[in-house]
């Protein structure tokens, strides 16, 4: 009977041997480990990137070209970016033993490749690899970023000047997407071609007060199409003040000055007469100038004709490149209020005219509504891009309008004031 109780746990115990082995066998095997025959291997050593090597300048002319070196083993994937994150695009043979980029390379810039292959087993293999570009030949296209750095209104538009002009759909997409803007508070907005050489860029609505804005161009080097790359340009940094809105009422004779959507004063005012009707819509204030001197031959009146001016005039806000101002007009006080005899200029008191101009800024919105004269256009007579709809403004954007070849043309206009 004794003998009979020690057996069962002396097997026991072999047992428990035996098993340890095992278990520690399935725990080498199982969960997270594997095997080294699993691991990629390094399939830089199996590939040839041509003259793309480290430490030489390649040609960002020339296609860049990746070959399998060693027998039996292929290419699976390519991804090739530059420093800013574009993808080269390229393409790869139907026996999978090279590799040829499809765009051209970006200038002076760093490129990652990461490289993906099988050896002739099957086996997997990784690299990265990087390289830097050289300068080209090609033309430059130039950026001047406008306004200058400060703060202005609510509706400042961005403006962007090219050195060279770009017209295909393709080119316009590239450029425009190099072309960068963010703002805090984020807001959305988008460029808008005003013509091959032009954009804009504004918000969906106004810029939010207070508002601070980067405007960069990664568009150095990139290229654009046969013979011509980006350039460079100066980044631009802007903020925004408070709101300010004016909304000049035509046949009322009355301006309503707005502080943050408040209004804080109404004005009696005169405007364009018969002939000389002011436009109607919205126009970012474009400068301010104390003293102006206004005359009749500058928008082609005869000197000494019934309508002839030549007057000096104070506290003058100007809204067109042609001539409209808001300004101190003592001399038609009389109708202030009640009748329209300007030339086109939106007329006041010197006092009010002052409080005005002290109060507003550039980028401010002063808008004219219930006029029979004709509409601000939306570009070259200043900045009348808020009278088109986010629709229409997204119609001149390459990126939303890959097909759309249509764009706003600078409208003719008067070069000198009007009063």
């Amino acid at each position: 009977m004794t003998y009979s109780k020690i057996l069962p746990t002396r097997t026991t115990l072999r047992c428990t041997l035996i098993l340890a082995p095992l278990l520690a066998g399935l725990t080498a095997c199982g969960g997270d480990a594997r095997s080294l025959s699993d691991q990629p291997y390094d399939a830089l050593e199996h590939l040839s990137f041509g003259g793309a090597t480290e430490g030489a300048e390649v040609n960002p002319d020339a296609p860049l070209k990746i070959s399998a070196r060693a027998a039996g083993a292929r290419i699976t994937d390519v991804e090739a970016t530059d420093a800013a994150g574009r993808r080269l695009d390229g393409e790869l043979s139907a026996d999978g033993r090279s590799w040829r980029s499809s765009a051209l390379l970006t200038a002076g810039a760093k490129y990652t490749v990461r490289v993906s292959t099988e050896n002739g087993d099957g086996e997997p293999g990784r690299g990265e690899h990087s390289f830097r570009t050289g300068s080209s030949e090609a033309d430059r296209v130039d950026v001047t970023f406008g306004p200058e750095p400060g703060t202005y209104g609510v509706g400042q538009p961005i403006t962007a000047e090219l050195s060279e002009e770009v017209s295909g759909a393709r080119e316009r997409a590239l450029v425009e997407a190099a072309l960068r803007v963010s703002s805090e508070p984020e807001v959305k907005g988008a460029w808008h071609w005003v013509d091959d050489k032009e954009l804009h860029y504004r918000p969906r609505d106004y810029w939010p007060a207070d508002t601070r804005i980067s405007v960069t161009s990664q568009l150095e080097g990139l290229a654009i199409a046969d013979g011509l790359r980006g350039g460079g340009a100066e980044p631009v940094e802007l903020r925004t003040g408070e709101r300010v809105e004016a909304v000049a009422d035509i046949q009322a004779h009355t301006m309503t000055v707005y502080q943050d959507g408040e209004a804080v004063r109404t004005v009696p005012i005169t405007t364009g007469k018969e002939g000389f009707r002011t436009r109607n819509g919205k126009k970012v204030v474009l400068g301010r100038e104390p003293n102006v001197r206004m005359t009749g031959t500058s928008i082609g009146i005869p000197a000494g004709s019934a309508e002839s001016y030549d007057l000096d005039v104070q506290w003058a806000t100007r809204l067109t490149w042609s001539g409209e101002y808001v300004h101190g007009a003592p001399w038609s006080a009389a109708s202030h209020g009640s009748a329209n005899v300007s030339h086109g200029c939106t007329g006041m008191s010197t006092e009010n005219a002052q409080w005005f101009f002290d109060l507003i800024k550039p980028g401010d919105i002063v808008e004219h509504v219930n006029g029979e004269g004709e509409d601000m256009a939306p570009f070259g007579n200043g900045f009348g891009d808020w009278n088109l709809s986010w629709e229409e403004w997204l119609e001149g954007s390459a990126l939303h309008q890959q097909q759309g070849d249509d764009h706003a043309q600078p409208a003719a206009g008067r070069l000198r004031p009007s009063v």
